[in-house]
């Protein structure tokens, strides 16, 4: 058997910075630190922030009066930032920078009075809290897509002023289609310039697909509430590739093994690289496996920097 890596996983720079300043905020103020929602969709990280003092709420009634909050990488709602200003909480916001791009497209359409289509998840923080940044006083209304039958069963009030937005941990694939026919069902729409999935869900997807060609079975890791994992490991099966998404080695069912001789291994935005090598060293120390090529991840080149305040110097 033999251990193939994909060199793109693991960790992107918006999760590392989300992570960092939890961290940088406990570090200076002591526990407890209110996190709304989980800073990022990962188990083990979760827990590890819980162990420092984090405390993770899902609503913001949660935090106590005048406490300090933290915003998700997911990004949050104009109500839920209306809401921390009432509690005169001390808030961090630690949405993904690319996150954050999405938002400010959706207020300049919203000011424009356009009608705005988001292509995402229904229920996902990352929408919510997308969603949550339309103003609808200026006229116009924002809908939710998740697929083309969504797209063909859509009514909007003014095709003529109309604009669409992505979810940023999206199928790249799923959501080309989907944009394809949103454009041959309205062809006045308005879009982004570049696309608004993220530099690192479309890495590691190219790089599954790469894995998925030269493996038998492709384990990610990364958990269940996990967008850009689950994407990994449905990208993996369409490459007609058995995959399986797991939070650590703990998870590994080893009949899934059985007959396989080359084992591709990635991991989610969120998932830590020490959980990679933790599967790694349990592969080789029961089956005697070797490592093909580099075991380093790819450097990105992308680097976000920390707010105001959690800066060193």
């Amino acid at each position: 058997m033999q251990i193939r890596l994909a060199n793109t996983r693991g960790f992107c720079a918006g999760v590392d910075r989300a992570i960092e300043i939890v961290r940088k905020v406990l570090e200076q103020n002591g526990s407890p630190v209110y996190v709304k929602h989980e800073v990022v969709h990962n188990k083990t990280v979760v827990n590890e922030l819980k162990g420092l003092g984090a405390v993770f709420v899902e609503e913001i009634e949660d935090v106590p009066t005048g406490e300090i909050v933290i915003y998700s990488a997911h990004g949050v709602s104009k109500v839920v930032q209306k809401d921390s200003e009432e509690k005169h909480l001390e808030v961090y916001d630690a949405t993904c920078p690319l996150v954050s791009k999405v938002h400010a497209e959706v207020i300049k359409y919203s000011k424009l009075g356009y009608e705005c289509i988001l292509i995402g998840h229904q229920n996902h923080p990352e929408v919510e809290g997308t969603m949550g940044q339309f103003d609808a006083s200026f006229g116009g209304s924002i809908y939710l897509v998740e697929n083309v039958d969504d797209v063909n069963n859509l009514e909007v009030n003014n095709s003529s002023k109309l604009a669409y937005v992505t979810q940023t941990t999206l199928s790249i694939d799923d959501t080309q289609t989907i944009m394809d026919s949103l454009k041959r069902r309205f062809p006045d729409i308005h879009g982004p310039k570049t696309n608004d999935i993220c530099y690192a869900t479309q890495n590691r997807q190219d790089s599954v697909k790469q894995l998925a060609l030269e493996c038998d079975i492709v384990l990610v890791i990364g958990s269940i509430n996990s967008s850009n994992s689950n994407r990994l490991k449905e990208i993996a099966e369409r490459s007609g590739v058995e995959s399986y998404l797991i939070d650590s080695s703990e998870d590994l069912d080893h009949k899934w093994l059985e007959g396989k001789t080359e084992v591709g291994i990635t991991s989610g935005a969120s998932a830590p690289e020490h959980l990679v090598k933790e599967l790694v060293s349990l592969l080789q120390d029961k089956y005697n496996c070797s490592l093909f090529g580099e075991e380093e991840r790819a450097d990105e080149g992308i680097f976000f920097r920390l707010p105001k305040g959690l800066r060193n110097g």
